[in-house]
C-alpha cells in the first residue's frame, strides 16, 4: 500500500534513512495525481489507509467545507480535502520549503483559486484576531514535542476560528495522548490505526 501524506516526525537516531515514498490523492477530482514531497524531509509518511479512513468517517461533510491545515508539511490532507469537494483550505507551515511545496502541490491539482498558503508560526496565527471560520482545524505537528496540545489549547482559547459546528482534528502517536482541560471543545471520538491516533474535538454548543 502506498504512503499518500508526510506527517509525523520520527525520532532523529543520527544516522541519515533514505526512504522513497510516493505521495498522492486517494479519491476525488484530483485522484490519483502525485504530489511532490517536501526537500529534505524527515517526516514519516501516514499510510494512505488512515488518511482514507478519516475521510470516510467524514463523509458528505467535507463537502462545501472550509480548512484550516496546520503544520501543512506537504498538504496532502487539506488537498485531499479539497479533492473531495471542500470549498476552501488554509495551509500553513513555518519554513519555507515546505510552503513552496504545499503551492507546487496545490497548482499541480488545480485547486490555486480555492487555497490559500501562509508561512509562519502556527501558534502565532491561531492567537491572531479571526479572519475567517472553518468547519475543520487539522493539527498534525511534529511528535514528541507537546506542540498539538499547544496547538489544541489554543484553539480552543481562540474559538472563534470554528463555525458553531466546527471539529478540530489532532493526528499523533498514540503515547503522546493525554486528557486535555478543555472550556469550548469536548473530545468525542479516538480512531488508532498502528501508530497513528486521529482524535476528534468538537465545539461546544
Amino acid at each position: 500500500m502506498c504512503c499518500s501524506c508526510d506527517r509525523i516526525a520520527w525520532k532523529f537516531d543520527g544516522r541519515k534513512k533514505e526512504r522513497r515514498v510516493t505521495l498522492r490523492v486517494i479519491s476525488g477530482s484530483a485522484r490519483g495525481r502525485k504530489l511532490k514531497s517536501v526537500p529534505g524531509d524527515t517526516t514519516r509518511p501516514v499510510m494512505d489507509r488512515v488518511k482514507e479512513a478519516l475521510f470516510n468517517i467524514l463523509a458528505g461533510d467535507v463537502l462545501d467545507s472550509n480548512w484550516w491545515d496546520l503544520f501543512s508539511g506537504t498538504g496532502a490532507v487539506g488537498i485531499e480535502a479539497l479533492s473531495r469537494g471542500a470549498s476552501f483550505v488554509r495551509f500553513s507551515d513555518l519554513n519555507r520549503a515546505p510552503v513552496e511545496t504545499i503551492k507546487e502541490n496545490v497548482e499541480h491539482c488545480g485547486f490555486s483559486k480555492q487555497a490559500e498558503v501562509r508561512k509562519g508560526d502556527s501558534f502565532s496565527m491561531l492567537s491572531a484576531q479571526v479572519d475567517r471560520k472553518f468547519e475543520y482545524i487539522y493539527i498534525a505537528p511534529p511528535q514528541y514535542q507537546e506542540m498539538w496540545s499547544k496547538a489544541l489549547k489554543l484553539a480552543d482559547d481562540h474559538i472563534g476560528w470554528l463555525t458553531d459546528d466546527g471539529t478540530v482534528i489532532v493526528q499523533i502517536d498514540p503515547t503522546e495522548y493525554q486528557e486535555i482541560e478543555l472550556k469550548n471543545l469536548e473530545e468525542t471520538e479516538q480512531r488508532k490505526y498502528g501508530s497513528t491516533l486521529i482524535i476528534f474535538y468538537d465545539r461546544l454548543s
